[in-house]
């Protein structure tokens, strides 16, 4: 049986941002608001409210942010399948950042109520 899950719509317009491996984080990045920075070997990405990135800096926008609610233990499997599953396989592209205590699922602005739609007849719960 796939796992239920509760899911919180975050409010604002998100945008995920490319910066340069080398870069510093900027000091935009940071404020209220769902707010995820990954560095990697290759960029610095940042996923955080569009308003705050500014138009010289690579960026799509236009994300939507769920919250889903945890805290989910990190050996509990099928949380994260059980979300992505009904919509990819709907042709619903999907953001996702995982954190200590759960995950934060994006879609695009076009696809919202698409996506909870998919996500209600999925058996979970939009709160």
């Amino acid at each position: 049986m796939a796992a239920r899950v509760k899911l919180r719509q975050l409010p604002g317009s998100y945008a995920i941002s490319r910066l340069g491996a080398g870069d510093s984080i900027p000091g935009w990045a940071d404020g209220p608001g769902f707010v995820s920075i990954t560095r990697t070997d290759d960029e610095l990405s940042i996923t955080c409210l569009q308003d705050r990135v500014p138009g010289t800096v690579k960026h799509d926008g236009d994300w939507v942010a769920f919250k889903l609610q945890g805290p989910f233990a990190f050996d509990e499997t099928g949380i994260v399948l059980s979300v992505i599953q009904p919509l990819s396989e709907n042709g619903l592209g999907i953001f996702l950042v995982s954190t200590f205590d759960g995950d934060h699922l994006l879609v695009k602005a076009t696809d919202r109520d698409a996506a909870r739609q998919r996500l209600v007849e999925a058996g979970h719960t939009l709160l």
